[in-house]
């Protein structure tokens, strides 16, 4: 991965509340929000803090589903919806499954390095529940290849990962991994509880571990995971800007309140073919790897990670992955307390997809809003201290089953 040819930074970030299950104001059988509320006040978060829309050059939006779960496409027609200022500027939406939040942010990322641009609104949005679960997790099946799809169970994605964690069972012990994916729960319940956004935010369960080892019902659902181990069903939307040194001052935005990109990898595999090994993401590996060397680091120069934990065993997977432990350890690297909020390295400290929810689209673009609140010191009650020699973050999103990866590298821009 070459080395970028200009400084790249990212500042105004905003989430909306992940609505669903689990929050106070949800209620299926009462009106929600529409995409494209989501979209303008995610939207109009970020422009009000880089001085409106005239500071705003172009725009890109992450989605997966609109048009399945909400009859809606050419999401990028929605962006001038957020302010008449945005008219006429070149918009685009991209589509990666679980990945397309982070596609977004490469593709402003690209038109900044690109010089067509000096400030990009990158965003990401998913309004999914409009269908019942089951529906809802056909309509999500899409990231997966067609043909694969048929012989699947009715839980697409939940099953996919139940074989990855029923593998890993096998090779690494059942009981360890267990105390891990609980653990990891855990972790993502007590950070979503800081964080008002979060979907998990309202959760007063007292002794998470505990309720996440229950045992897994395969006549219920899937044969390795329970509902603790996945990510809920998310409505809500995320947005950041992408800037160069001129668009910051364009923006009014000093340096001290942006983080700066200092590397990324983007990396796809193929879609029709099975993985290798059920437990190892080699996707995400070669994603993170090109992302280090293209920021001149190694994975013990990080100080935090947003990781793509769509379920438990994810983020047990993607520790390794990313070279913090090798194979079969992650899960007592978990259990140690390593990747919690006080411990070696923290892991999602929001909560993650299984903690502050998953709107499919937007996860990519949260993940970067996270980061910029926490290396800037605007995270608030979920505020965290990095090491002053381990001053660098990494965000991980991933689609399809590891099959479309996008790794990011920051530090406070300087």
């Amino acid at each position: 991965m070459k080395k970028l040819r200009k400084r790249i930074f990212m500042a105004a970030g905003y989430n909306t509340i992940a609505l669903g299950s689990g929050r106070k104001e949800f209620n299926p059988k009462k009106p929600r929000p529409g995409l494209e509320e989501y979209i303008k006040e995610a939207g109009q978060g970020t422009l009000k803090q880089v001085g409106g829309a005239a500071n705003i050059d172009e725009g890109v939006i992450g989605n997966f589903m609109a048009s399945k779960f909400n009859n809606q496409g050419n999401l990028a027609g929605l962006i001038p919806f957020i302010d008449e200022g945005l008219r006429w500027k070149p918009s685009c939406r991209v589509e990666g499954a679980c990945c397309s939040g982070g596609l977004a942010l490469v593709t402003a990322i690209k038109s900044v390095l690109a010089e067509t641009a000096d400030a990009v609104l990158a965003m990401g949005v998913e309004v999914q529940n409009t269908v019942k679960a089951v529906y809802g997790a056909d309509i999500l099946a899409g990231a997966g290849w067609s043909k694969e799809r048929k012989a699947g169970h009715a839980y697409f994605f939940p099953g996919k990962f139940s074989d990855r964690a029923g593998e890993y069972f096998k090779q690494c012990g059942l009981e360890r991994s267990r105390k891990a994916m609980a653990r990891w729960y855990r972790n993502a319940v007590e950070n979503a509880r800081l964080v008002p956004t979060a979907q998990e935010h309202h959760n007063k369960q007292e002794d998470l571990e505990a309720a996440a080892l229950c045992k897994p019902n395969p006549k219920s659902f899937v044969d390795n995971l329970t509902v603790y181990d996945c990510s809920k069903v998310s409505d809500g939307a995320a947005s950041i800007a992408v800037l160069s040194e001129e668009g910051l001052k364009k923006a009014g935005i000093d340096k001290k309140d942006a983080i700066e990109v200092v590397g990324f990898g983007q990396v796809e595999a193929d879609l029709t073919k099975p993985p290798a090994d059920l437990t190892r993401l080699d996707t995400t590996e070669e994603a993170v790897k090109q992302a280090l060397a293209s920021a001149g680091i190694t994975a013990a120069d990080l100080g935090t990670v947003e990781c793509h934990d769509c379920f438990t065993i994810t983020g047990i997977l993607s520790v390794e992955a990313i070279g913090l432990a090798k194979h079969c350890e992650g899960a007592d690297f978990v259990s140690a307390g390593h990747t919690a909020r006080g411990g070696r390295i923290p892991f999602n400290t929001t909560g993650g997809l299984v903690g502050w929810g998953h709107p499919t689209g937007a996860s990519g673009v949260r993940q970067a809003v996270t980061i910029w609140e926490q290396l800037t010191g605007k995270a608030g009650k979920w505020q965290i201290e990095l090491p002053k020699d381990r001053p660098y973050a990494l965000s991980i999103s991933m689609g399809g089953n590891d099959r479309t990866v996008v790794a990011i590298v920051y530090r406070r821009a300087a």
